[in-house]
C-alpha cells in the first residue's frame, strides 16, 4: 500500500475552482493564484500512509511473533491459520481491492457531482442507495460461514488432524466478513475525499487487538484467543474510521441546487453509476479477480494440509514477511488511484498514463530493494523476528528457505495490485483482470499439484511465484491496449534495469552478510549495504527513477536549508 507524488493534477484542482456557480455578474479576472499542488497533498498523504503502513507492519510483526511464541509451527497454528483464511479472503475481497476499485471511483464521481451543487446531495445518496444493502448481505454471509464452519475447514484443509480447533476459530473469524465490510466502505470513501490518515491507522487498530486479546486470554482460551482478536481488532477498524466518515458526511453542498444538472464535462449518464455502485455488472469482475488472488492461499493451505505439522504455518510466516515490500511499495497506488480514476474519467489519458508509469516505476524501486533484502538475509530476519519460545531453529531455516523462494514472487505481486487499479477505473466494467488472474491462478494450481510431492513446501512456494508472474505479464501487456496507454516496453525496460540492479545489491547481501557475526548486527548492516549497492548499480545502469528520487532529495534538502 504505497504511495508517492505526483504534479500532474493542478489542472484539476483549478477547474474545480472554474466549475463553481456563478455568483451574481461575470467577475474581472483576478490574478493567478496557483492552487496547492496536487503533487504536494499526495506527497503528504503517501507520507502519512507510509508511516502508518510502516507502523502496522511493524504490529503485524509483533503479533505474527506472539503467535509463534505462544503456539510455535504445529498443529494449534497450523488451525488458527486455516481460520484465518476466512479474514484474509475478506480484507482482500473488502478492504483491499474489490470495495476500493469500485467505490473509490463512485465516491469521486459523486464528489464531484456535489461541489456542481447538484441536489440531492449525490455522496448521501451513495451512501444510503449502498450502505444498507451492503450490511444486510454481510449479515448474511457472516452468518452462514458461522453455522458452515465445519464444512469450511473441511473444504480448505482436508487432512487437518485436529479440526475441531479449526472449527472453533473458524467461528470466531468469521465475524470479520462484517466488519471488514463495513471498514472497505468507510475506507473507500475516506480516500475519495483526500482524508487518508484514518484509511491508514486501520492496520494499526486491527493488529493491537489481535494482539492484547490473544495475550490477555492466551492462558485461558489457548489458540482461540488469537482468533478471538482477530474479531475484536476487526471492530476497531470500523471505530478508528467512524468519527471521520461522519464528519465528511455532515458536509453541505455549496451552491444553488441544480437537481437535474449534471457536472461541466460529464456525460449526462453518469449520474447512474452512483445507483450501479453496487450492481452485478460493476461488482462481478473486481469480485472475480480479487477471489482469484487470494485464492492463491487457498490453493497452498489446501495442498500443505497433508504435508507435516507445522508446513502450513511456515508458509504463512514467510509469506506475510516476504510481502512487506510489496505492501510498502503499493502505497503508491493507494494513494494516487483517486487520481488516476478522475483522470480516466475526464477522459485525460496522457495524463493517467504518465501516473501509472511513474507509479509503476517507484514501486519498482520499493518492491525490489525489498526483494534483494529478503533473500539475502532471510535467515537472519527470521532468526530476529521468531526464533524465541516455541519457534526453533529448524523452524527458522525451513522459513527462511520457504521466503527466498517467495521473494521471486514479489515483483509480480506489486505489478498486479499496481495494476489492478488502473483498469477498474473505467466506468465500463472490465473482465480482463479477472480472466488474467485466474490463468495464474490455474498455472498455480497445476504446478503446485506437480511440485508438492517431490519438493514440498517448497515446491507450493515456487508455483505461487510462477503464477503471480505470469498473472502480472498478461496485466502489463494488456493494460495499455484497453484502459491507460501506458508504453509497456518503456515499463518492461525501466523494470529490467530495477531488476539487475536488485540482483547485484542481493549479490552484495549474499556475500557480505555472513562476514558480520549475529543475525542481528548482520540484519542491521544488511539494511544499509542493500539499499546503498542498489542506488549505486541503479545509478550505473542508468535507472532515470533513482536519478529522479535523488534529485528531488536534493531539491529537499536545498529548501530546508
Amino acid at each position: 500500500m504505497n504511495e508517492t507524488t505526483t504534479g500532474a493534477g493542478a489542472r484539476a484542482a483549478a477547474r474545480a475552482a472554474v466549475s463553481a456557480p456563478p455568483v451574481a455578474a461575470p467577475a474581472p479576472p483576478v490574478p493567478h493564484q496557483a492552487p496547492p499542488r496536487l503533487g504536494r497533498v499526495l506527497a503528504r498523504a503517501a507520507a502519512v500512509t507510509a508511516a502508518l503502513t510502516i507502523a502496522g507492519s511493524v504490529l503485524g510483526l509483533v503479533r505474527d511473533q506472539s503467535i509463534a511464541h505462544l503456539f510455535g509451527a504445529g498443529g494449534d497454528s497450523d488451525a488458527f491459520l486455516i481460520s484465518w483464511t476466512v479474514p484474509e479472503m475478506a480484507s482482500t475481497l473488502l478492504i483491499e481491492d474489490a470495495m476500493a476499485l469500485v467505490l473509490v471511483p463512485a465516491f469521486s464521481h459523486a464528489l464531484a457531482r456535489r461541489a456542481a451543487g447538484e441536489r440531492p446531495d449525490p455522496v448521501r445518496s451513495l451512501v444510503a442507495t449502498t450502505l444498507p444493502r451492503l450490511l444486510v448481505l454481510l449479515g448474511c454471509v457472516t452468518g452462514a460461514l458461522v453455522l458452515g464452519a465445519p464444512v469450511i475447514v473441511e473444504l480448505l484443509a482436508p487432512g487437518l488432524p485436529e479440526p475441531a480447533v479449526a472449527v472453533a476459530c473458524t467461528r470466531l473469524t468469521a465475524l470479520t466478513v462484517l466488519s471488514f465490510g463495513v471498514t472497505g466502505f468507510l475506507s473507500a470513501a475516506l480516500r475519495a475525499h483526500r482524508s487518508y490518515l484514518p484509511p491508514a491507522a486501520i492496520y494499526v487498530a486491527y493488529n493491537v487487538g489481535i494482539i492484547v486479546t490473544m495475550v490477555v486470554l492466551h492462558s485461558l482460551w489457548g489458540v482461540r484467543a488469537a482468533a478471538a482478536g482477530v474479531a475484536a481488532g476487526s471492530f476497531l477498524m470500523v471505530l478508528a474510521q467512524l468519527p471521520a466518515f461522519v464528519r465528511h458526511l455532515a458536509v453541505r453542498p455549496a451552491g444553488p441546487a441544480q437537481p437535474d444538472a449534471a457536472p461541466p464535462d460529464r456525460p449526462a449518464g453518469r449520474p447512474a453509476l452512483l445507483g450501479r455502485a453496487l450492481g452485478l455488472g460493476v461488482l462481478a469482475p473486481v469480485v472475480l479477480f480479487t477471489v482469484c488472488r487470494q485464492s492463491q492461499v487457498l490453493i497452498e493451505r489446501f495442498l500443505a494440509a497433508s504435508l507435516p505439522v507445522g508446513s502450513i504455518s511456515h508458509l504463512n510466516y514467510a509469506q506475510k514477511v516476504a510481502q512487506v515490500p510489496m505492501m510498502l511499495s503499493l502505497m503508491i497506488c493507494t494513494v494516487t488511484f483517486p487520481v488516476v480514476a478522475k483522470a480516466v474519467a475526464d477522459g485525460e489519458g496522457d495524463q493517467a498514463r504518465r501516473r501509472v508509469e511513474r507509479d509503476l516505476a517507484l514501486a519498482g524501486v520499493v518492491v525490489l530493494t525489498g526483494t534483494a533484502l529478503v533473500v539475502a538475509y532471510a535467515p537472519q530476519i527470521i532468526d530476529v523476528l521468531f526464533q524465541r519460545g516455541a519457534f526453533s531453529a529448524g523452524d527458522t531455516a525451513t522459513t527462511a528457505s520457504i521466503m527466498r523462494i517467495y521473494a521471486l514472487g514479489l515483483l509480480g505481486q506489486c505489478l498486479v495490485g499496481a495494476l489492478g487499479r488502473p483498469f477498474f477505473s473505467a466506468v465500463r466494467p472490465t473482465w480482463f483482470p479477472a480472466a488474467a488472474m485466474a490463468a495464474g491462478l490455474l498455472v498455480n494450481a497445476v504446478a503446485g499439484a506437480f511440485a508438492v510431492g517431490p519438493w514440498g513446501v517448497y515446491g507450493i512456494a515456487a508455483s505461487n511465484a510462477l503464477g503471480i508472474t505470469v498473472t502480472a505479464g498478461f496485466l502489463l501487456r494488456g493494460l495499455g491496449s484497453r484502459v491507460v496507454s501506458i508504453h509497456v516496453r518503456g515499463v518492461v525496460l525501466t523494470l529490467a534495469r530495477l531488476s539487475a540492479a536488485a540482483a547485484v545489491a542481493c549479490a552484495a547481501g549474499l556475500l557480505l552478510g555472513p562476514l558480520v557475526p549475529g543475525a542481528l548486527p548482520s540484519l542491521a548492516a544488511g539494511c544499509l549495504l542493500v539499499p546503498s549497492v542498489f542506488a549505486v548499480a541503479a545509478l550505473a545502469l542508468r535507472a532515470p527513477e533513482v536519478v529522479g528520487l535523488l534529485d528531488l532529495t536534493k531539491q529537499r534538502f536545498r529548501h530546508v536549508r
